[in-house]
């Protein structure tokens, strides 16, 4: 996997060839949108979490935002942002349909270079709870746990630090 100028990223790994992570652009905001409020992973007891959700074209040009799209259709298989300051994973998701493809490992990896880049040595993940086993099997490190905030989030969540530097 490389990166080039264009910020374009090629995965190459098993599952995820035919897939290029780029930046996101202001008319990707109500695909992730989308992304967001239709994940399997925020059914249930979670679903209030995501209601109403709104991934806006602001929100996308105020952070550094990253999309893994397939090569021959366009289409978004997942994203993640990355807040600088402070160092914060803010959102990752896989689409339903793509998980089990490489898509999220893909992601944070251009993650970690993008971390990289921007001069960070660490960046913290306030995990979705089922989400906690997937960060550490990349690496990251269980800091703490950050309590439940009434009525907004309903459960304690997984406090990690994903090194990168």
């Amino acid at each position: 996997m490389g990166t080039s100028r264009s910020g374009r990223w090629g995965g190459r790994g098993p599952g995820n060839h035919g897939v290029t992570v780029r930046r996101a652009a202001a008319g990707d905001a109500k695909r992730l949108t989308r992304l967001v409020r239709t994940s399997r992973a925020y059914e249930g007891p979670y679903a209030s979490m995501v209601e109403g959700y709104r991934v806006g074209p602001d929100y996308i040009e105020a952070h550094r935002v990253f999309v893994a799209a397939d090569d021959t259709t366009g289409r978004v298989l997942g994203f993640y942002a990355l807040v600088l300051d402070p160092p914060e994973l803010d959102l990752m998701f896989v689409a339903d349909e793509a998980q089990g493809r490489g898509i999220g490992r893909l992601l944070a990896a251009h993650l970690r270079e993008e971390a990289r880049g921007a001069g960070l040595t660490g960046v913290r993940i306030v995990s979705h709870p089922p989400a906690e086993g997937f960060y550490r099997s990349i690496g990251a490190e269980s800091v703490g746990t950050v309590p439940a905030v009434l009525p907004a989030v309903r459960w304690d969540r997984p406090e990690l630090l994903l090194r990168v530097g």
